[in-house]
């Protein structure tokens, strides 16, 4: 690959919650992550221009224009509950006319709307777990009929945010409370599905016109205390001081039978592809009674921390770190298939038109 001018956008917003130190989602660690990334694309020869990002859109815009990027590895990520700032910010990067690393804008919306997901998958044929329902008010649990357990978490979070060791419930009293708690809390919906019995995996995806599936992980709970129960919660996924984080575990890669693998690596990139999703991303599943596997998370953009995550499954498959984001790079680059790149903002003087005449040269020519 040549050598690139890389603008990598991360959120520097700090007005939230008080963050604790033994919190690996915190801010700190966030721009520990971009530090290693923006060494590493270093090392690789590229330059690299770090662009914090928190409120004013129209100072990072009129950046973006003096930077003319040859392409915008995108490290954004919502830190407010209920915000979907990441979409806006991939849907401005590409109004622009820059190439941007990972998902577009609709497949970042998509997602964090976990119900929408879900029922576009269940059209598309692909199995999520049953009970499957939005609850936007308390009273909303008597209008379904459970099958116990039932998990609840917040429906436009990520990451964990929302799931803790009381999220898997066993009554419509503790449904309820857990319903409220949500919608008082995170201020959005509730989404509750059927807890499955069975094993859980996380399965990468990278790659662009041609994905590639990586070595699947699968997640171990089995040193867990029998009061907590086996879930992938925030606290398991970030607090290192709790029991969660400090007993569960993650085999890298999964023992997995052969014809079960294939089943889960192809439901898991049919679910990508169906979100739209591209570059890089995790789908998070688990199986039924029936060992069948269901999809319970599309994660476009996850996260890109070194020997965790997507970088672990790569490294199993003897792909390096640096490779890895060389290959998230070769992606951004590459043609979406079906789409025409018109910006609609000028990104310099004659930009606009000459992009516009080479990328529609040839398109929409009426002949009679």
């Amino acid at each position: 690959m040549k050598r690139l001018h890389i603008a990598l956008v991360y959120n520097a917003y700090t007005e939230g919650t008080p963050e604790l130190p033994e919190d690996r989602a915190g801010s700190e660690d966030l721009r520990t992550q971009m530090r290693l990334i923006a060494r590493t694309l270093r090392r690789l020869g590229h330059t690299v221009t770090v662009l914090p990002l928190a409120l004013d859109l129209f100072g990072f815009q009129r950046r973006m224009r003096r930077l003319q990027p040859d392409v915008v590895f995108n490290l954004y990520d919502d830190v407010v509950h209920g915000a979907i700032y990441d979409m806006r910010l991939a849907a401005l990067v590409r109004m622009m006319g820059f190439p941007m690393t990972g998902s577009p804008a609709l497949a970042l919306g998509l997602t964090r709307y976990k119900f929408m997901t879900a029922s576009l998958l269940a059209g598309a044929g692909i199995p999520i777990p049953p009970n499957t329902a939005i609850l936007e008010t308390v009273r909303a649990v008597d209008q379904h009929k459970w099958q116990f357990p039932i998990i609840v978490q917040a429906s436009q979070e990520h990451a964990g945010i929302g799931l803790d060791r009381h999220s898997v419930v066993h009554s419509k009293k503790d449904l309820r409370l857990k319903v409220r708690e949500i919608v008082q809390n995170y201020n959005q919906p509730a989404l509750a599905q059927r807890f499955l019995p069975g094993r859980e995996f996380n399965v990468g995806i990278v790659g662009g016109n041609r994905m590639r599936v990586l070595p699947l992980a699968e997640m171990d709970y089995t040193e867990l205390p029998a009061s907590i129960p086996p879930i992938m919660s925030y606290a398991a996924k970030w607090v290192e001081t709790s029991a969660e984080y400090q007993h569960t575990s993650v085999i890298c890669p999964a023992n997995v039978e052969p014809e079960l693998a294939r089943q889960i690596s192809s439901v898991a990139l049919r679910a990508f592809r169906a979100v739209g999703g591209r570059g890089y991303g995790r789908v998070d599943m688990r199986l039924d009674e029936a060992d069948r596997p269901c999809v319970l998370e599309v994660n476009c953009n996850p996260c890109l921390d070194q020997g965790i995550g997507l970088a672990r499954s790569a490294e199993s498959a003897g792909i390096s770190y640096a490779q890895l984001l060389q290959m998230i790079i070769r992606a951004a680059l590459e043609r979406t298939p079906y789409d025409l790149d018109i910006p609609m903002f000028p990104t310099g003087p004659g930009g606009l038109s000459k992009r516009l005449a080479r990328e529609t040269a040839g398109v929409g020519e009426v002949h009679g």
